[in-house]
C-alpha cells in the first residue's frame, strides 16, 4: 500500500493565504521525508468561507518539494474549464515531476460553482465526459480535429504532451453508482469516495469491478481510496485534538450540497459521533494500522490518501501527525513487504 497526502489548502480568510501555502509546503517536505509516496490537493471555486489557491499553480509549487513523491491533482473539475488549457496544464505539471504527476478528474456538485462558469448541472455528465475525451485527443500524436456538443478543436497537430505515455494515470472520483460506472466503463481508475462507509465501498467496489470487466478492461491496478484522518498517541487524544475541526468542516459540506452527491443510503446529517461510524480514521496508531489492512484485506486499496488537517486546525497538529505516520504506520507495511 502506498500513502499520500491530501494537503489541506482551505482556511478561513484570517489565516492568510500565503501562510497557507507555506505550511503546506513544509507538511510536503515532512512527508516526503516520512516515506509517503504522494501529495495532492483539490479544488473548489467560491467556496465560502474558506479561501483556497488555484489548484495547478499550487501543484507546481508543491512540486518543487515533492522529491520523488507523485503529485496528484486529486480533484479537477474539468467540466468547468476548457479542456485545452488542462491538457496543457497537466503536461507541464507531469514535466515539472518528471513523469509523476497523477491526474484526478471529477464532475463536482456545487451549484455556485456550476452557475459561475455558465455550466448547466443538467448537462454536466456530457460536458464531462467531452471534456475528457478531449484532452486525451490532445496528448495523441498526429493531426487531429473535433467538433463537440461543448468544445471546438479546429485541425491542428498538437505539440505539447506529457512526460508518461501515453498519458498519466486518470483516477476518476465518483460518489454515485453511476459515477462508479462511468469510470468502470472507460477503463479509468476510480478514486474513492472519502466519505462512505466500509459496506458502501464494498458494495461499490463490487460494481465498479464487474462493470469494468463486461467493459473489456482488465482489473484496475491502481485502487485509491481518500480518508480523512488523524493520528495521535491515543485515541482520546485524537478525538479531542480533531473533532471541533473536522465536525466544523462536515457542517460546511452538508451546507454546500455534498449530500446531494452522495449515495441514496447515506447522508452527513448525523451528530459528530454517528458521523465517525466507519467512516473516518481517528485513533493511535495500531487503530490506523488496523483500519488500513481492512481497507486492503476487503477492498483491495493500492494508494490510501489521507487528508489530516481541516481549515483552522493548527499546523503544528499536522505535522505531529506526519511524524507518527513516520515512526509508526508506514514502518509497519514497509517491513510487512520487506517480509512477503
Amino acid at each position: 500500500m502506498k500513502f499520500g497526502l491530501f494537503l489541506n489548502n482551505q482556511s478561513t480568510p484570517s489565516g492568510g493565504l500565503s501562510r497557507r501555502i507555506a505550511e503546506s509546503l513544509e507538511q510536503t517536505r515532512a512527508a516526503r521525508d516520512a516515506g509517503f509516496d504522494l501529495v495532492c490537493a483539490g479544488e473548489h471555486y467560491l467556496g465560502y468561507p474558506y479561501e483556497m489557491p488555484s489548484q495547478f499553480p499550487l501543484l507546481g509549487r508543491v512540486a518543487a518539494e515533492a522529491g520523488k513523491m507523485h503529485v496528484a491533482s486529486n480533484i479537477t473539475l474539468i467540466a468547468l474549464h476548457n479542456p485545452v488549457a488542462v491538457a496543457d496544464a497537466v503536461a507541464t505539471l507531469d514535466a515539472i515531476c518528471e513523469g509523476r504527476f497523477i491526474f484526478g478528474a471529477g464532475l463536482g456538485y456545487r451549484e455556485h460553482e456550476f452557475a459561475a462558469f455558465g455550466v448547466d448541472p443538467k448537462r454536466v455528465v456530457a460536458r464531462f465526459l467531452e471534456a475528457l475525451h478531449v484532452i486525451q485527443l490532445l496528448w495523441t500524436p498526429g493531426e487531429i480535429q473535433f467538433k463537440g456538443e461543448f468544445f471546438e478543436v479546429p485541425k491542428t497537430t498538437p505539440c505539447t504532451f506529457p512526460v508518461q505515455k501515453p498519458h498519466p494515470p486518470i483516477w476518476i472520483a465518483a460518489n454515485s453508482d453511476a459515477g462508479v460506472q462511468r469510470a468502470a466503463r472507460r477503463g479509468y481508475a476510480w478514486s474513492i469516495n472519502p466519505h462512505a462507509t466500509m459496506p458502501i465501498i464494498e458494495r461499490q467496489m463490487a460494481l465498479y469491478r464487474s462493470t469494468r470487466q463486461l467493459a473489456g478492461h482488465a482489473p484496475a491496478t491502481d485502487v485509491p481510496l481518500m480518508r480523512e484522518m488523524y493520528i495521535a498517541p491515543t485515541r482520546e487524544q485524537a478525538l479531542k485534538d480533531s473533532m471541533p475541526y473536522l465536525a466544523s468542516k462536515y457542517k460546511v459540506y452538508e451546507a454546500w450540497g455534498q449530500d446531494k452527491a452522495l449515495t441514496k443510503d447515506d447522508t452527513f446529517n448525523l451528530p459528530p459521533e454517528e458521523l465517525l461510524k466507519d467512516r473516518f480514521l481517528i485513533g493511535d496508531p495500531d487503530y490506523v494500522i488496523q483500519r488500513l489492512e481492512e481497507y486492503e484485506r476487503r477492498i483491495g486499496v493500492t494508494h490510501a490518501i489521507f487528508r489530516m488537517q481541516w481549515p483552522d486546525m493548527p499546523h503544528r497538529l499536522a505535522m505531529a501527525e506526519i511524524e507518527l505516520m513516520a515512526k509508526h504506520v508506514i514502518p509497519h507495511f514497509k517491513k510487512r513487504k520487506a517480509k512477503e
